[in-house]
């Protein structure tokens, strides 16, 4: 299962997110979302689990909670939506 995990902090990392979630069993992945132009967190990231049931363990227990002095959001991942291609700027 994926799994949205937003409001971060910039501070947060890849370990961070895998050390909270796998409390709970399992992680496959662990992503902070990165912007290329600055290089910086843009306050998000998805965790992977493999089994649904300490996915969802991990969502409830985790959702609306502290991690790293900013309260969370967790829930399931919502598909990834087509957009079309970035054309060049120049």
């Amino acid at each position: 299962m994926n799994i949205y995990v937003g409001n971060l902090s910039y501070d947060t990392h890849d370990s961070d997110l895998n050390e909270a979630f796998s409390r709970f069993g399992s992680v496959s992945s662990a992503r902070v979302v990165i912007d290329r132009d600055s290089n910086r967190s843009k306050g998000f990231g998805f965790v992977e689990m493999d089994n649904q049931a300490e996915a969802q363990k991990a969502i409830s227990a985790l959702d609306n909670t502290d991690l790293q002095g900013r309260t969370i959001k967790v829930n399931e991942a919502k598909p990834r939506e087509s957009r079309p291609a970035r054309s060049s700027r120049y």
